[in-house]
C-alpha cells in the first residue's frame, strides 16, 4: 500500500527571516502535519538554519543550474519553493515552468511581472499608462530648473538601499554618482502604507490587507498597524492586475497632503512585516499550498480581520541544547 507523500517546502535565502519561517511552518502544519520545512542559503552560518527541519548550503544563485535545485527537491520530496530575496526572484520566475514540470511549485509571479516590479523605471512606465493609477514620477535625473525636493535611490531591487531623502535639485544631481543605477523621485511628505495581497493563479484577487508604517528602520516597518482603507486596497489590486501579478505581493504607497495616493514600488515576495497581514486573515502560504495541489481558492473562505492588529518587531533569543 502506497503511503501519501508528505508536503515538504523549501525556503530559499533564509538569512535571518525567522518570522517568515514561522508563518511557513504554520501553513505547512495546517495543510499537512507531517510536512517538513527545508531551508537554503549560501551562508552556512545564517540564523535561519536553526529554525528549519533541514538546512541546505545552496550555491550562490548566479550561475546555479536549476537542475541542481530539482535534484535536491527530489531527494527531499519537496513539493514547493518559496523564494524570499529580490536578487533571486528573476531566476525562479524564469525557471518556474521547469520546476513545475518536475512537480515543484514556486511561489513567484511571471517573469514579466517580476522584472516590472524590480525595475522602478519600468514600474512607473507600466502603471503611468493607466489613468486610474498614480505611480510616483520616476526619472533618471531632475532638470536643474525643476525645483522642489527629491529622493534618489537605486533603480533595481528594494528602494531602501542607500536611499537619500529630501534633497535639493543640486544635491540630488550631485548624489547620482554614488549609485549604480540611480533614479529620482519627488519627495512627498505624508503617511506611508504597506499593502499585502494575494492573487490566485487564475488572476482573481483573494485578499488584501493595508497597514500603516508607524516606525520604519532601514526600510522595514518595525511597528505597523492594520487599517481599513478600501481606496488603497482598490488602487493596489488594480496595479497588481495591470502588472499581471500572481501569488503574494507587497506594495508601498504614500498619501500626500492632498489625499492623493502615490504608488512607490511593489515587491513580488513576502515582506519583513507581512506576518501581521497573515494574523489579519491573509493566509498567503496556505493558499499557495492549496493551489499547488490544484484546489480552487474560491472554495476556501477568506476571513478578514483588518482592524485592531499591531505588530512590533523585536529581537529575541532561541536557546537549544548542543548535542
Amino acid at each position: 500500500m502506497n503511503m501519501p507523500r508528505p508536503f515538504n517546502v523549501l525556503i530559499t535565502s533564509l538569512s535571518s527571516k525567522v518570522p517568515l519561517i514561522r508563518e511557513v511552518r504554520k501553513a505547512v502544519n495546517k495543510y499537512d502535519a507531517d510536512g517538513w520545512v527545508f531551508g537554503a542559503d549560501c551562508n552556512s552560518a545564517c540564523i535561519g538554519r536553526y529554525f528549519v527541519d533541514e538546512f541546505w548550503e545552496m550555491p550562490p544563485i548566479n550561475g546555479l543550474d536549476p537542475e541542481e535545485i530539482v535534484r535536491f527537491c527530489r531527494a527531499g520530496d519537496i513539493r514547493a519553493i518559496i523564494p524570499t530575496r529580490d536578487g533571486e526572484l528573476p531566476f525562479f520566475a524564469e525557471n518556474k515552468r521547469r520546476f513545475n514540470a518536475n512537480g515543484i511549485a514556486v511561489m513567484i509571479a511571471s517573469p514579466g511581472g517580476v522584472h516590472t516590479c524590480l525595475d522602478k523605471m519600468k514600474f512607473f512606465d507600466s502603471l503611468n499608462k493607466k489613468h486610474s493609477l498614480s505611480p510616483i514620477a520616476t526619472i533618471s535625473h531632475p532638470d536643474p530648473d525643476s525645483g522642489g525636493r527629491w529622493v534618489v535611490k537605486e533603480r533595481f531591487g528594494s528602494g531602501s538601499k542607500h536611499i537619500q531623502l529630501d534633497l535639493s535639485v543640486e544635491a540630488a544631481r550631485s548624489s547620482l554618482s554614488h549609485f549604480e543605477n540611480p533614479v529620482c523621485q519627488p519627495f512627498i511628505e505624508g503617511p506611508e502604507f504597506s499593502v499585502d495581497l494575494y492573487i490566485a493563479q487564475n488572476r482573481a484577487p483573494k485578499g488584501c490587507v493595508v497597514r500603516t508604517r508607524d516606525v520604519v528602520i532601514h526600510g522595514e516597518s518595525q511597528v505597523t498597524t492594520t487599517t481599513e482603507r478600501p481606496d488603497i486596497e482598490k488602487t493596489c489590486l488594480e496595479a497588481a492586475a495591470a502588472i499581471g501579478l500572481t501569488g503574494h505581493a507587497l506594495f508601498q504607497i504614500i498619501e500626500d497632503n492632498n489625499g492623493a495616493l502615490n504608488l512607490l514600488e511593489c515587491n513580488c515576495r513576502f515582506g519583513g512585516a507581512s506576518s501581521l497581514s497573515v494574523a489579519a486573515g491573509l493566509d498567503s502560504f496556505y493558499w499557495f499550498f492549496r493551489e499547488c495541489q490544484g484546489d480552487a481558492l474560491s472554495d476556501i473562505p477568506y476571513v478578514s480581520s483588518p482592524n485592531g492588529w499591531r505588530q512590533i518587531r523585536y529581537a529575541e533569543d532561541k536557546v537549544v541544547q548542543v548535542k
